[in-house]
This record gives structure tokens, sequence and C-alpha cells, in this order.
């Protein structure tokens, strides 16, 4: 099988209520012409196309079908789809290539979040026997997770204000990112509650938008992109959809996902309060913990666990609340010298079914840039972090 690496990315700006329609077409075909104009392919390069999208979303049935408009009708192509975010695209696209059947392929996802009411569409992938019939909204959900992790002393809402914080100030040189600017995370406490532990910070903003990601082969790669972002694992793990039969402050998916990649050293929970988030001296945690002797940082590896297992210089997570983000730092095991979504990240712009995407695009995006040689995309699915999608890419 051929080694396949991330040539080319491109985002569409995430915004609310905007004038684009549901299909998608208007936010995807700027998109499409600038990644392929930053590749020097056409349209009739692209072997294998697959889209990640959501018909709850748009309201009907084959949704996606209307996106494909973005392509064009000519020429022919080989399609596909895949109802979750455009990250498992990604996923189907990378399976293509490593079996030969293409060599260079294209991911995109895309959403109209703003169309509805999302806390209520999202309640629609809860078990449909006990827990959907109630709607409990998927805020309410992080925040009862919130809750037990605070209640834990896995982190504290200050230091959920500081990865607000620091997130918005990142995305002020994103110019895709819906929210940014700098704010103390002092001035983030005095905001009212939205669900009680989260404040408005500490989630999402409702955002439309799309992401395209391509693909290509070893040779094809060479040719196209001059820093290329080599994928060299690629790995889904799921949880229990059941809220009651697993432990909300725990991300074991996330954690088995990275060690499936070749990321060692996380723990599949929030190791205990996290007083680095808040500037303390010693980094995140006790001795042997994040950024202490012996622990996350040392040399032997880059965010590795300081046992010479190889690490990442850069996380893109998928976090649409500020908890997860701590959550997911430990379940992955990376260090305070793991720069953590340099973009923004979810925080500042959550396109619902393009975000994953966009997470695993920004990762790829530092290592062709040249400011990373080994980079993390993640994304995440249903309630409460249920299901994680790990990408490591590095340079060669």
């Amino acid at each position: 099988m051929t080694d396949v690496a991330v040539i080319g990315f491109a985002q569409a700006p995430t915004v609310r209520h905007g004038e684009g329609t549901t299909s998608g077409v208007e936010m995807l075909v700027p998109i499409f012409a600038e990644v392929l104009r930053s590749t020097g392919l056409a349209k009739g390069d692209i072997g294998f196309w697959c889209s990640g999208s959501s018909d709850y979303l748009a309201g009907r049935a084959f949704s996606f079908v209307q996106a494909v408009d973005a392509i064009g009708a000519f020429p022919p192509i080989m399609e596909s789809h895949v109802e979750m975010d455009g990250a498992w695209a990604l996923y189907e696209a990378w399976v293509k290539i490593l079996t030969g059947e293409a060599d260079v392929a294209l991911a995109y996802g895309f959403g109209k979040s703003s169309a509805g009411q999302l806390r209520r569409v999202l309640a629609l992938q809860l078990d449909p026997y006990l827990l959907a019939p109630l709607w409990p909204d998927s805020v309410s959900i992080a925040a009862l997770q919130a809750r037990l992790g605070l209640e834990a002393g896995a982190w504290t809402e200050a230091q959920m204000a500081e990865v607000a914080a620091r997130s918005r100030a990142a995305a002020v040189t994103n110019p895709r990112a819906q929210i940014s600017g700098e704010v103390s995370a002092e001035k983030l406490l005095g905001e009212p509650y939205v669900a009680d532990p989260l404040r408005a910070h500490d989630c999402a903003p409702v955002g439309d938008g799309a992401a395209v990601v391509i693909l290509a082969s070893a040779d094809r790669a060479r040719e196209l992109c001059p820093r290329p972002a080599w994928i060299t694992g690629f790995e889904h793990r799921i949880d229990s959809a059941s809220l009651g039969a697993r432990d909300l402050t725990t991300a074991p998916s996330a954690a088995a996902a990275a060690l499936a990649a070749g990321i060692r050293g996380g723990t599949g929970r929030a190791e205990g309060p996290v007083p680095g988030a808040g500037g303390t001296p010693g980094g995140r945690g006790t001795p042997g913990g994040r950024g202490t002797p012996g622990g996350r940082g040392t040399p032997g590896g880059r965010g590795a666990s300081g046992r010479g297992e190889p690490g990442v210089d850069v996380a893109e997570l998928h976090a649409p609340f500020t908890h997860q983000e701590i959550l997911l730092r430990g379940a992955l095991g990376l260090g305070d010298e793991v720069r953590v979504n340099p973009s923004g990240g979810a925080l500042c712009g959550n396109p619902m079914f393009a975000a994953g995407l966009a997470r695993i695009g920004s990762a790829a995006q530092e290592i062709m840039s040249g400011r990373a040689d080994r980079a993390l995309g993640h994304a995440t699915s249903g309630p409460a972090l249920q299901q994680n999608l790990v990408c490591v890419m590095e340079a060669r």
C-alpha cells in the first residue's frame, strides 16, 4: 500500500445566518476553487470525492445530493457520502487511496447550523428509547459533563475560562474564525451562566461553514506539494451511546484512538485540576505530570509521556466546550509544550459536519507551512465526546 499525505486545505469563513442555502453549494464553490488552485489540480484530476453532512441538519432526505452541484455536471466523478463530520469522509478517502482505487481524493464537509435549533437537532442522535423522548439539548448534556468534572476536581471554572481566552486570542490571526479577540479570563468569569456551570464562552458558537481537504498518494503528493503532511496514523474509536453507561469525565475512546494512531501517554481522563491553564508554576499536575521533571514534555518525545514515545508539536482538538479541551489533553497525553488549537479551534467557529475536518486540515497546514514537524488532528461526534477520531501527520 502507498503512503498518503494531505496536500491541500481550504475552509469557508464561519458565519451565523449566512446567506447560503442548506445545500452548501454557495460555501463549497469558492473553497473548491481555492484548494484546486493551490495544488494546481483540475476537477478531472480528482479520482474520488467524499462528503460529510447531515440530512437532519438540512431538514430533508438525501440533502447531500444537492451539494454535488458544487462539483459540476462534467466530468463524471466517483463520489461517496457519510452522514458524519467531513473528518470521517476523509477517512474513507484515505482508505480509497491506500487500496489503490485513486491517486488523488478530495473530502469535504459542510453544514448550515443556523437554519434550525441546533441544540434540539442534536438531541435526535441520542438513545431513541430513554433519552431522546426527554429532548435533552446538547448544551445541557455538556453542562452535566462539566459539572461532574468540577465536582471530581478534574478542572475548575477558572481553567475553563483560560481555555476560552487563549482560543479567542489565537483566532485573531485566523480570518475564517467566527469569534476572536483579546479578553481576560477574569472578565469571562463575570458573565452569567447559560447552562450551569457553562457560560457562553464555554460553548462553541452556532455557525455555518464548510471545509475541504485533498489527499494524494506518495508519488502524486511529492509532485503536487513541496511539504506534504504525511499521514502516519488514522484511527476512530467509539464509547457507549448511553450516557449512564460511561464515566463522562473520561474519554477512553480518544485515548484508544490516539494509541492506535501512534500517540502514547494518554490516560483517557483529565488528570486532576490543571493549574498550568491558569498560569501557575509547575504546569499541569503533580510530579510526573505535565510540565514537571520526568513527566510529559521532557526530552525524549514531543508532547509524549516522557518515555520516549513519539509525540506532536501541535494538536488541533475538536472540543466544542472548554472543559472538553482539558479532558482531551489528558486523554491524548498532550503536554504543555504542545501548541493546542493555534487556529482558535471549535470554540471560535464550529460549523457542524465541517469542524472536525477543519481541525485535521488546520493541523496539516501547520506541517505544510513549516511551523510543525508532527501534528495531530482530532474530530468528535455524538454526545459528550462519545466518538473520537485521531489523525497523526508528519513532515518528511
